[in-house]
């Protein structure tokens, strides 16, 4: 081989090195099938009074799963489930918005702690691996910081018990003036050093203040649990912030496409979870699902 094989054939080795060693790219075969598996929050499922009848409507409308809230009576969910062959994939804090662990009242943070530490056990007892948790939120009255420091300590005492439960508290994003860029929202995360703590990624609420796509790009295997949710910005700009999201799912400005492919490249597969209004009937309960099953296939 003579000095110039050798080099090109250096330089086509470094090149694939180095290609295989970035985020995201695939130098051999194609990228894996998607696993994905269809769910609904609890707050979205309008249909029924007890839980085995919004367990019921979930399965009808075609769900795969249903994301519970936290301290609903055991029993009742587990028979539930039983009976409709549902999953229950994750549980939501119900607590979180009250008992919010950024409070300045020790109390409060407290019994915040103690109402996470029910959420995982719910979890653990359903057969769910992840509890939805916002972790604080910031005001006039709680600083940045405070809310970042206060949030992290609190967190981090309920970390030993998720582990034992093999639970993970997935830290979601929402309209809480915390965790606003998604490099920010990684190191958060990453602070606790645990696999046990992870990000529960909503790609509507982002869309106020950026995009979905670039967010999952970064956050990647942190990513525990995805929320489906429209947002139309031409709605919020003349209507008001929240009323962005009175818009049918795949008619909002969500690029649904990129999102997927986005999942695809940090490859993602669990559930994505519809949360977000239109299943206060049994027709509208199966719109959405029929909605998120078209975006799975983009």
């Amino acid at each position: 081989m003579d000095r110039r094989q050798f080099t090109k054939k250096t330089i086509m080795a470094s090149a694939l090195i180095s290609a295989v060693s970035l985020p995201g790219v695939k130098v051999f075969g194609s990228p894996a099938k998607r696993n994905l598996q269809t769910g609904i929050m609890w707050g979205s499922i309008g249909v029924g009074k007890t839980v085995l009848d919004k367990f019921e409507a979930a399965k009808l409308a075609g769900y795969d799963g249903v994301e519970v809230d936290s301290h609903l009576d055991r029993n009742e969910v587990l028979k539930a489930r039983d009976a409709t062959g549902l999953k229950i994939h994750s549980v939501c804090d119900s607590k979180h918005w009250k008992l919010v662990l950024s409070s300045p009242d020790p109390k409060v943070r407290e019994e915040g702690v103690e109402a996470l530490k029910v959420a995982l056990e719910d979890a653990s007892i359903f057969g769910a691996d992840a509890v939805l948790l916002v972790p604080g939120r910031v005001t006039d009255s709680v600083s940045y910081d405070d809310c970042w420091n206060r949030s992290s300590e609190e967190i981090s005492k309920a970390v030993p018990l998720a582990g034992k439960l093999k639970v993970k508290i997935a830290v979601e994003n929402v309209w809480n003036n915390f965790l606003l860029s998604p490099l920010e929202a990684a190191r958060y995360i990453d602070q606790f050093q645990s696999q046990w703590v992870g990000a529960y990624f909503d790609c509507g609420n982002i869309l106020a203040y950026g995009w979905p796509e670039q967010w999952i790009k970064i956050l990647g295997k942190r990513i525990a649990k995805i929320h489906i949710k429209e947002y139309s910005k031409k709605i919020a700009d003349t209507q008001g912030k929240s009323a962005g999201f009175n818009v049918k799912l795949r008619e909002g400005d969500v690029n649904w496409s990129a999102v997927m492919s986005a999942l695809d490249q940090v490859g993602y597969n669990g559930w994505v979870s519809i949360e977000m209004p239109g299943g206060d009937t049994p027709g509208g309960l199966k719109d959405l699902c029929d909605r998120l099953k078209i975006i799975l296939e983009s």
